[in-house]
């Protein structure tokens, strides 16, 4: 199995072009995979339907949430699938399996003032400063993930037009900068990053102090520490920020097939959870706009 394992990954990798992230996922799953089946002396191209419904059982017993699960079984169909199409087996065991439901939690979201009072913490006296300025402002203005938003290159982004390309495996798109994160990402490209840097070939857009790229961890601390400084209650990650910039988009009247590319959601599905927090979005929006009310 290991052989077949190791032919899987490099075919998602080369041929399915996914990103790093994503194929790091599939080879968490399919090895912890092969472990149960190994632990319980099953063979590989020998699985059976029941077989597969007992090892969705056992992670669900060990604790494991039904996302989580579904994605589990998602990696193994893939994984099969990639044995049936390699003649490597004759029966996909994974067809009539069905994943488990998942319930669909409302997104975590911050209110405009909120995130006004985050945005504001950062001061730009200092080179982390402008920094830390320029990136929240940045990732609110985006809504970018924050895989994204560490891989951008400086070449990424346009000054001139107000863009940013970002790349998620082979797709990508052009989002636009708002004036304020424009004004800030300029100050940090143009007075900070060149001496944060120790190599003038880095490419990477946003940097730690050490001058190299900076990491999911140390975005996330960042976040975390300006949500301390702000006394904000709730908890903020940067992905709430990405949920905020959705639903505020949302509120203020944008189209929600808009916010789905700016999103980079491949299902509409995806983004039409925001569209719980509308009601009061359109309330302002209506106050606003009709003539009668």
């Amino acid at each position: 199995m290991e052989k077949q394992i190791k032919l899987f990954l490099g075919f998602l990798q080369d041929d399915k072009k996914l990103s790093e992230n994503t194929l790091q996922s599939y080879k968490r799953d399919i090895m912890q995979y092969e472990q149960y089946l190994d632990n319980n002396n099953i063979k590989y191209d020998k699985v059976n339907k029941e077989e597969i419904d007992n090892y969705m059982k056992h992670l669900n017993e060990i604790g494991k949430k039904s996302s989580t699960i579904s994605r589990n079984l998602a990696t193994i169909r893939s994984f099969y699938q990639y044995l049936l199409k390699s003649k490597k087996i004759k029966n996909d065991p994974t067809m009539n399996i069905e994943s488990p439901k998942i319930e669909k939690k409302a997104p975590s979201i911050l209110t405009s003032q909120e995130v006004e009072l985050l945005l504001s913490q950062p001061k730009d006296v200092d080179l982390k400063g402008i920094r830390d300025k320029a990136m929240l402002e940045f990732a609110y203005a985006t809504g970018m993930r924050v895989t994204e938003i560490i891989s951008l290159d400086l070449d990424d982004v346009n000054l001139e037009e107000g863009i940013v390309v970002c790349r998620n495996g082979v797709k990508k798109r052009n989002i636009p900068l708002g004036q304020i994160s424009l004004k800030a990402l300029k100050e940090y490209i143009e007075d900070a990053r060149p001496i944060l840097i120790k190599n003038e070939n880095d490419k990477a857009l946003f940097v730690n102090i050490n001058g190299k790229r900076l990491t999911r961890q140390g975005f996330w601390k960042i976040v975390k520490y300006y949500k301390e400084q702000a006394h904000i209650a709730k908890d903020i990650t940067p992905h709430v920020l990405r949920h905020s910039f959705a639903t505020h988009l949302l509120q203020n009247g944008a189209d929600l097939k808009a916010i789905q590319v700016m999103l980079g959601h491949s299902d509409i599905s995806s983004t039409q959870v925001y569209m719980q927090f509308q009601d009061e979005g359109i309330k302002d929006i209506y106050k606003k706009t009709h003539p009668r009310a």
